[in-house]
């Protein structure tokens, strides 16, 4: 593309015909500023024109879609309020169209003005009539569906009508599109079945069938899917080209010795992720994995043996985790399993006393420390390590991308990395936003692990359920959770008050049992005092936020009543129910709504319906979308302007396998035919991916 056509294309909206200055301030307000921006407006939706009826082809409560001009409009009172009739000459007869209160559209009203009206008809003698139809207004070109049998449907903003967006496009298509850089070879193109380009951009705003939608789709789909994953490759061949690491190896005797640390028997999951990590750490380049498995599949178990592993090397081991709760349980299980050990553990957490810290610090400096467990404390500062060799990171999601790589003993060595997650992640989701990982996948549970009966409640169930509650804590000496959302009261959202919920059940239901309370606005001294007196059993209930919805393992606690359950996300019900059923006998969880929407009720139902985390996991994303599971919070993956991770799973990975292909064969993207490609990928992805120069 010559520099001349380059700038074009970047022509400010406001010269394009059609356009002007006031229309362009309206569509500036939408991001449209150039007529590059314009031809990247894609339609939401299309009419399609091609299934257009005469009025004596109309067959009664099927949905169809007659053309005309409005010929009359009337308002009149009845019984159901305002009701507004439309009549519409379609040629060979009338179509009554009628409302009720929503007298607004008459503010569009004009006489000989073209509409589309689309409806489910019932002749009412002499006219056919459509209750509440939608109403398109059309130019007089518009109607003319031989030559565009789809019109687009594009996003609004005030002051911009449809048809002035599609006249607009109309003029500016056939000189502007040919300007468009292709960023694909024309080979590349062939071989994967897609669109050039600018035919991809005219079949997009104005298709001539279904089939050209679809083309075009998935151009830009697998496009905007395509570049990613080329970071991504670049990123993870980076890693294995200039990273190193100290090889920390293990063989039959160090296995052996790990093992007799643990009471009980690895699972086929537990093994082969082992194998998998330990086969990684035994080489020079750093691992780079993700592990992730369902709850209680037993992950802390395989992340302990990789830093007996690191331990058993010369090196240190850190254990990140996202909350102090969690990194003191953590510390714990650790204490517990290596007790009587030579290996030194060590705690860094963010409300230690400077001197503790400081001598905590020292050790670490000396090597006197081998494991370091704590938050993000770990990574505030400047903290030395005397030989680093294993970083674990839990619940990687709660961290962010660009932390992984924030701890490092020395210039030359990289430490080895393994996050962990016990959120299941959809094999879409973590090729994109784990896509520079290698993954392991756990699934298996435990032996003995219990299961856990779920149960959606009404408010009429409520008497039922605490009785239960109740009756379990008193003969049976169970303990249980009651998880709200809230610490106080809001104006903004109708859910359920920690203080509130904890004054209710110690008056009313649960009287006479000893309540807790935990949430994340405590002290550490105050939260650590409540989980200890929750272990031990002193407390018999606790109502608690979500800070206790990781890792949070006390195997008495065998009930959960989860109040303004519309409030949480189908995998964080999941992570919240994992705390029970963790010891010998069987848990029992209910969720109580207080707003229900159809969403909601779909979430809840398939709440109760499963306890396969990884299944949740992809119905989670169907409902909610990937933007709101992983957004760029965590990511700091740009938002996708036209890919869907849960409709276009198939093309994600048929762009990683490409990608990883072109990456292969031309690693530092240099070849002449890929430059474009490069450059794209380095804009978009170059600083959140931490790129450099891929060469």
């Amino acid at each position: 593309m010559s520099p001349e056509l380059s700038d074009q294309i970047f022509t400010p909206v406001q010269f394009l015909r059609g356009v002007g200055t006031l229309r362009a301030e309206h569509l500036n307000r939408i991001g449209i500023k150039r007529a590059y921006d314009l031809l990247f407006n894609f339609p939401r939706d299309y009419l399609d024109l091609t299934q257009r009826c005469e009025v004596d082809q109309l067959e009664s409560g099927k949905l169809q879609t007659v053309v005309g001009v409005i010929e009359s409009w009337q308002t009149q009172s009845t019984r159901r309020g305002q009701m507004l009739s439309l009549f519409v000459d379609c040629g060979k007869g009338f179509v009554k169209a009628l409302w009720f209160k929503m007298q607004f559209i008459m503010r569009e009203f004009a006489i000989g003005r073209r509409v589309m009206l689309t409806g489910k008809p019932k002749f009412d003698h002499p006219f056919w009539v459509m209750m509440h139809p939608e109403i398109i207004y059309l130019s007089d070109k518009e109607d003319d569906i031989t030559t565009e049998p789809f019109l687009p449907i594009y996003p609004l903003t005030e002051g911009i009508k449809q048809h002035h967006l599609r006249t607009i496009m109309r003029n500016m298509l056939p000189d502007y599109a040919p300007l468009l850089e292709e960023v694909f070879p024309q080979d590349f193109l062939v071989e994967h079945k897609l669109l050039p380009i600018a035919d991809a951009v005219k079949a997009i705003h104005f298709p001539t069938d279904r089939t050209a939608i679809a083309c075009a789709k998935r151009r830009f789909v697998y496009q905007e899917l395509f570049v990613l994953q080329l970071g991504l490759a670049v990123r993870r061949l980076q890693h294995r080209v200039r990273l190193k690491a100290t090889p920390l190896t293990s063989d039959n005797k160090l296995d052996v010795r790990i093992r007799r640390r643990f009471s009980f028997e690895l699972t086929k999951s537990q093994e082969t992720a082992i194998k998998e990590i330990t086969q990684d750490m035994s080489q020079a380049v750093p691992m780079n994995r993700l592990l992730q498995g369902d709850v209680g599949s037993g992950k802390t178990v395989v992340a302990v043996y990789a830093m007996l592993v690191a331990v058993a090397n010369g090196h240190q081991a850190v254990f990140m985790a996202p909350t102090e709760i969690l990194a003191r349980q953590h510390l714990r299980t650790l204490s517990r399993i290596l007790e009587g050990s030579q290996v030194k553990i060590v705690p860094l957490l963010g409300g230690q006393r400077p001197a503790e810290r400081a001598m905590i610090l020292q050790e670490i400096a000396s090597g006197a420390a081998n494991i370091v467990v704590g938050t993000q404390a770990i990574v505030v500062g400047e903290i030395l390590f005397q030989k680093l060799g294993l970083v674990v990171i839990d619940e990687q999601h709660k961290f962010g991308v660009m932390q992984r790589a924030a701890l490092k003993s020395s210039e030359k060595f990289d430490p080895h990395y393994l996050v962990m997650t016990a959120t299941p992640i959809p094999r879409s989701v973590a090729m994109t936003v784990f896509g520079d990982l290698d993954v392991s996948v756990m699934k298996e549970l435990p032996p003995g692990r219990q299961k856990v009966v779920t149960y959606v409640s009404g408010v009429e169930d409520r008497a039922k359920w605490w009785d239960f509650v109740a009756r379990k804590i008193r003969e049976e000496h169970w303990q249980g959770y009651v998880v709200v959302p809230l610490v106080e009261e809001s104006e903004n959202f109708d859910a359920s008050s920690l203080n509130k919920v904890y004054e209710q059940l110690s008056k009313g239901e649960l009287a006479g049992f000893n309540i807790g309370i935990l949430h994340g606005r405590m002290s550490t001294e105050e939260k650590e005092r409540v989980m200890f007196d929750f272990r031990t059993g002193e407390i018999q209930v606790l109502v608690a936020t979500t800070v206790i919805e990781v890792g949070v393992d006390v195997p008495n606690a065998n009930l959960m009543t989860i109040e303004s359950a519309e409030r949480f996300g189908l995998s964080q019900l999941h992570q919240l129910r994992g705390r029970i059923g963790r010891g010998k006998r069987p848990g029992y969880c209910t969720v109580f709504a207080n707003i229900t929407t159809d969403e909601s009720q779909k979430r809840l139902k398939a709440f109760a319906s499963s306890s396969d985390g990884f299944k949740l996991a992809e119905e989670d994303l169907k409902i909610r979308g990937a933007g709101d599971l992983f957004g760029t919070q965590q990511s700091g993956i740009p938002p996708f302007k036209i890919a869907d991770l849960v409709r276009d799973k198939e093309i994600v990975i048929e762009a990683r396998n490409d990608a990883i292909e072109m990456v292969t064969k031309d690693p530092g993207l240099a070849n002449s035919e890929h430059a474009t490609l490069r450059r794209r990928m380095l804009k978009k992805y170059g600083t959140v991916l931490n790129l450099g120069d891929v060469g």
